[in-house]
């Protein structure tokens, strides 16, 4: 733009320097073979040497030029004038107008030349890059706020599919039904065929868990009068190995289809009260014979909401309750804490509880629990897979007392 200004400003002076020329012209005579002038320009710099305006006609030329003389014309044209820089006298660099005119048809034509030093224009050149400067860094700033502007519009539907997306990954049967732009649609129906796809292969994942388990149940019966027809006939040794063989194969079925249930959990805007359920399960183990011996505590508060179904959170507290009154001495203590930044609940017993190694290994996903010596069976590691599935954690440490603790937190 600087460049611009250059060229345009140049015009501008090579304009004024050709209206400086029109007295020259008006007056200009010959005597003798040289050139005379009637009427010199009015501007006063004329008359100033080394002033950077200049004028020359043949051997005539303005007092500003003092003893020099203006760089000699390269074949001037006669119909128009022509305009380039050149080097002139006292070290300036001039911007030349010039013109070859006949003034009698018998005589040499004669050159008439203006110059502008170049170096005049110097100080509008930098007060025009200065005032461009501050200007391009307004448009810069002003530019640089639209583009915030327009893409944190043009993103802000981004930010419901994510949304969406997190109540499609706790609920498998949603889809992405808000109103988005052209340009998103294509991704949404690309997101939801996906999801179809994933709720076909989950219900398909259902159905082949339950044909096993039904499919299961018949030879595990027939190993079951196996064994029982073993035992009567004496060899116990044997029927206790079928029976501990079948337990496993029992225990290995529900654990699948606990997980399978598991990674069907639908957990979005389902809700269990965790005092009323803490309740009934103490009130049913409290009848068992693990049970009937423990002493249990509970410290709910009346707020503390499971984010599960009924079903759901009974199978993920139950175990819990189990294990504790299993291996509990006397005393099993529940505490149930809504914070208002995340819901608590821990189950705690006076027991031999686990030592850090089999503690760190119960928090590895996949560990499995129910082949340790200490017994605490599938129904722990279920469990924590079932509040992993629900955006929670599950902790097992030391309790408060003397035995194991295991702490499930929900950060809202």
């Amino acid at each position: 733009m600087t460049l611009l200004f250059d060229r345009h400003i140049e015009r501008r002076v090579a304009e004024e320097l050709r209206a400086q020329a029109v007295p020259l012209l008006a007056g200009l005579a010959t005597s003798n073979g040289a050139p005379v002038v009637g009427e010199e320009p009015a501007d006063p710099r004329f008359s100033v040497p080394a002033s950077g305006l200049y004028w020359q006609v043949g051997s005539a030329r303005s007092r500003s030029l003092w003893d020099s003389r203006l760089p000699p014309a390269d074949n001037p044209r006669a119909d128009n004038w022509s305009s380039r820089t050149a080097a002139g006298p006292f070290g300036q660099q001039l911007l030349l107008v010039e013109r070859r005119v006949q003034l009698d048809p018998g005589q040499k034509p004669l050159v008439i030349q203006l110059g502008y030093d170049l170096a005049r224009l110097a100080p509008a050149r930098r007060e025009f890059g200065r005032e461009m400067g501050l200007f391009v860094l307004l448009l810069w700033v002003v530019l640089s706020v639209a583009a915030w502007i327009q893409v944190a519009l043009g993103l802000k539907p981004l930010s419901s599919v994510r949304e969406e997306l997190g109540r499609l990954r706790r609920d498998p049967s949603a889809r992405l039904n808000g109103a988005y732009p052209s340009e998103l649609r294509p991704l949404i129906g690309a997101i939801d065929d996906l999801a179809d796809a994933r709720e076909a292969d989950l219900a398909r994942a259902r159905r082949r868990a339950a044909d096993l388990a039904h499919g299961l149940k018949t030879p595990l019966a027939a190993l079951s009068a196996q064994s029982a027809k073993a035992r009567r006939a004496g060899a116990n040794e044997a029927a206790d190995g079928l029976d501990a063989a079948i337990a496993a194969v029992r225990a290995a079925v529900d654990g699948e289809l606990a997980r399978t249930r598991i990674g069907l959990l639908q957990s979005e805007g389902q809700a269990t009260p965790a005092a009323r359920l803490v309740d009934r399960l103490v009130d049913v183990i409290e009848h068992t014979q693990a049970g009937e011996r423990i002493a249990f505590t509970t410290e709910v508060d009346d707020g503390a909401v499971l984010p599960l179904a009924g079903d759901d959170a009974a199978e993920l507290l139950g175990p819990l309750l189990e294990n504790a009154a299993r291996h509990a001495r006397r005393r099993v203590l529940v505490r149930g804490e809504a914070r208002p930044d995340a819901l608590v609940i821990s189950v705690a017993d006076d027991g031999p509880g686990l030592d850090a190694a089999h503690r760190s290994d119960a928090v590895l996903r996949g560990a499995r629990l129910d082949s340790s010596s200490d017994g605490y069976g599938l129904g722990l590691a279920i469990a924590r897979e079932l509040a992993e599935a629900t955006q929670g954690t599950m902790e097992l440490r030391p309790g408060p007392l003397g035995g194991l603790e295991v702490r499930l937190s929900w950060l809202r």
